[in-house]
């Protein structure tokens, strides 16, 4: 038998005539067969290889039986080849993936193409330097876009360095060939390269395609600088052909440069084909290009024209009056089309900070970020290094009417720009942080990661730095209105914009001690001003280890809150925290210079002092027994009752434990639209009842509980006493209704025993009951 080699060579032969793009489908299917055969052959050759007696034995098994035949192959077999073959791309479905799936927006079609006219601008501006006759036949550098409403269409004019036969192929024919990657690499491959001349924009080689965004067919006509004859380039949406060229219109023949024109789409032509659209869309992404683009535009003129009128002039005689014509003049209005320069802006950026004056940084301001008045500060730096970027960033006048405009995930402050092209201006967070998000201004790279519709901005290393970088920048700013001699520009600052600190320590764990000295409160003895957390620590007494402070919801409830009794009388300072987002903001920054915060409604302050100490402990000695019989009475509503270091005039107060929310957070909670009630219970932390053994109310229990422990009087008072003591610290009473009706009960009982005392004495008048009619009016007291 032959060896299987001969098979193999012919499958080998037969796949060499299948055509190269359809040789994966055979491949599988052509190798299952050769190694098929190759198994059957080698297992005969072990058949035929045993002796005769192996035969005899297969020929007595075979009586009555279905002869079992097991091969066993007597030599190693051979392994199949492996081809290898060139991933093949279907060239119309990745046309669709580029144009349907690569870009957000269909307005990016615009910037693309006005950054390939730039970089052919760019490129002719490079080689005229060492060979100035490629500007002969145009010294102009520019580009200019038109739009025709009535035929559809766009047209991209640039006076660049254009494309030869070859390059048209090369660059348009093949999908991602980036003509301008390769030229940079050119560039730095050359011992004569310039970085001056190094800003060109493209890398992908996928914006040209961009262009089928819009339009069904693109028509590229174009004269390289350095051959004589002008190609037509002409390709169509949805198909992966296209068309070259030679021009022979004498009409249309250029003399450097490139034409695109793009055919759109039935239901773009409204959109895109728009004078003012095409305008808008430069000024926003092409605004700083480096050279000039002209729009073709819709404009008018005033003039005079004359105009013939007939009147009647009398003359000196009446009877005698002869028609006299003559012309007048008149203005009338007028229409025309025109090129507009719309790029006249200069990137400011761009110059040097000393030569910008402080009016043209609040004009920029103003234009660019749609705001009414001056920013409060500015900063215009350039990062060189590990990485380089330039940036100008603003802190604006005055906070923006939406506060989702401000902590939204997407804010467009920051213009993103690469090589002065504007990139984008929605970011989470990838340069900015979010409490930083009223921050406005730009940032312009020449070498941040982009993805490939240069779109998003990817995460990296060089994006970290760039944005740590951006926040130093930023808080640089912030300490240099805090300051400044006049005060006033801090306090404005810190009413629009002291939230988003307050946020940054929850969220910026890595920046508390830029944070801290920023943020600002009120206090028991600052109530109108603010004070700083440096302000207080200056203001602490010798012996005082902690910040004090309380959470409340006004600044008068805060001032009547009775946690703050004792610490006031030991003119100790507390500060108030008014704002729902304040507490949860000192809990995360825990100290500040060594020194912890203290929350002064939870358990377990310490106000030092040797001698309060001694006296406590004797006080607890005491009302041991009346702290042991509340109790008892109260349940399951405190976690215990003890002794007050705190209050002073107040008879009992309710603190929050260590853990839990305290009775600022839970009202908070309570107040939420999507807060969950089954969590409540759970994060409620656990009231303990503080008593004043030095209140004439707490004493009087004292005494009832040793005296009569069952009474249910005393039982009341302890209700009513508790009950008052949750609205007083800042809880609110399960049921309103019944605290109230207890209220009622014990005002009942007061007005009953004053009866009941003056019932015995002698009435010294009677009062007189009367009808409304015979009320005297000269002695109503309202009217004295």
């Amino acid at each position: 038998m032959r060896n299987n080699s001969f098979l193999v060579s012919s499958l080998s032969s037969i796949m060499r005539h299948v055509p190269t793009n359809m040789r994966h489908r055979f491949a599988p299917l052509a190798n299952g067969i050769s190694a098929t055969i190759a198994l059957l052959l080698s297992c005969f050759r072990a058949i035929s290889g045993r002796t005769s007696g192996f035969a005899q034995r297969l020929v007595s098994q075979s009586k009555g039986s279905v002869i079992r035949v097991r091969c066993e192959a007597t030599a190693t077999e051979k392994e199949a080849p492996v081809e290898k073959y060139e991933y093949q791309a279907e060239v119309s479905r990745l046309l669709d993936l580029i144009v349907h799936s690569l870009y957000s927006h269909k307005e990016v079609f615009l910037r693309e193409l006005v950054s390939n006219a730039s970089d052919a601008l760019d490129k002719l501006r490079f080689l005229s330097v060492t060979d100035p006759s490629l500007m002969d036949l145009n010294p102009n550098l520019e580009i200019r876009i038109k739009a025709d409403p009535d035929a559809g269409t766009i047209t991209i004019i640039d006076t660049g360095i254009g494309m030869t036969r070859e390059e048209l192929i090369e660059s348009l024919g093949t999908i991602a060939q980036s003509g301008t990657a390769k030229f940079m690499q050119a560039l730095k491959d050359s011992k004569e390269n310039n970085a001056a001349h190094s800003n060109l924009i493209g890398q992908f080689g996928v914006g040209f395609y961009s262009a089928f965004l819009v339009a069904d067919k693109v028509t590229v006509s174009t004269k390289s600088a350095k051959s004589d004859k002008q190609y037509v380039w002409e390709g169509e949406a949805d198909t992966s052909v296209y068309t070259i060229c030679e021009e022979t219109d004498s009409d249309k023949l250029l003399p450097r440069g490139t034409v695109i024109t793009l055919h759109l789409k039935a239901d773009d032509k409204f959109e895109y084909a728009e004078a003012g659209r095409i305008q808008n869309l430069v000024k926003n992404y092409s605004q700083f290009i480096s050279f000039p683009i002209y729009t073709w535009q819709e404009k008018s003129r005033t003039k005079e024209v004359e105009e013939e009128a007939d009147e009647v002039k009398e003359g000196a005689e009446e009877d005698k009056k002869e028609a006299c014509i003559y012309k007048k003049k008149k203005s009338i209005t007028e229409k025309y089309w025109d090129w507009e320069l719309s790029n006249d802006t200069k990137p400011i950026w761009m110059r040097n900070p000393k030569e910008v004056t402080k009016e043209e940084y609040s004009a920029f301001c103003k234009s660019t970020f749609k705001e009414f008045i001056d920013p409060q500060a500015y900063t215009h730096f350039t990062t060189e290094g590990e990485i380089e970027f330039r940036s100008l960033l603003f802190i604006p006048g005055m906070a923006p009417f939406n506060t989702e405009d401000m902590l939204g995930a997407k804010t467009k402050n920051i213009r993103l720009y690469v090589k002065r092209v504007f990139i984008s201006d929605e970011f989470d967070g990838e340069l900015f942080p979010r409490y930083l998000g009223f921050i406005k201004g730009v940032v312009d790279s020449n070498d941040l990661p982009l993805n490939v519709s240069r779109e998003i901005l990817q995460e990296s290393r060089i994006v970290r730095i760039m944005k740590r970088r951006l926040v130093r920048k930023t808080f640089d700013m912030i300490d240099e209105i805090a300051n400044r001699e006049n005060k006033e520009d801090y306090k404005t600052f810190w009413t629009s914009f002291g939230k988003n600190l307050k946020l940054g320590c929850i969220e910026d764990s890595g920046n508390h001690k830029r944070l801290a000295p920023l943020l600002r409160f009120h206090s028991n003895k600052h109530e109108e001003d603010l004070i700083s957390l440096d302000q207080y620590v200056e203001g602490m007494k010798p012996d005082q280890n902690a910040i004090y402070y309380l959470a409340a919801d006004t600044i008068k409830s805060a001032k009547s809150a009775p946690f703050l009794e004792e610490l006031v009388k030991r003119d100790l300072e507390v500060l108030f925290l008014v704002e729902p987002v304040d507490e949860v903001a000192l809990t995360n920054l825990k100290e500040f210079k060594d020194k912890k915060f203290v929350d002064i409604s939870r358990e377990d302050l310490e106000l030092g002092g040797a001698e309060d100490e001694e006296k406590g402990k004797e006080m607890e000695k005491e009302y041991k027994e009346l702290c042991d019989w509340m109790k008892r009475n109260l349940g399951d509503k405190v976690a215990k009752v003890q002794i007050s270091k705190r209050i002073s005039s107040s008879p009992c107060v309710l603190v929050s434990g260590k853990f839990g929310w305290s009775a600022n957070m839970e009202r908070i909670m309570k107040a939420q639209t999507l807060g969950d009630s089954s969590h409540m219970d759970f994060m409620r932390g656990q009231r303990i009842l503080e008593i004043n053994p030095n209140h004439p109310i707490v004493q009087d229990l004292n005494r009832t509980s040793k005296v009569a422990p069952q009474s249910s009087q005393s039982q009341k008072m302890l209700d009513l006493l508790y009950e008052t003591a949750l609205l007083s610290s800042g809880y609110t009473p399960e049921s309103p209704a019944e605290f109230g009706a207890k209220v009622y009960d014990m005002m009942s009982l007061a007005l009953a025993g004053k009866s009941e005392s003056t019932a015995g004495e002698p009435s010294t008048s009677q009062a007189e009951v009367v009808e409304a009619s015979e009320v005297i009016t000269e002695n109503d007291p309202w009217k004295s």
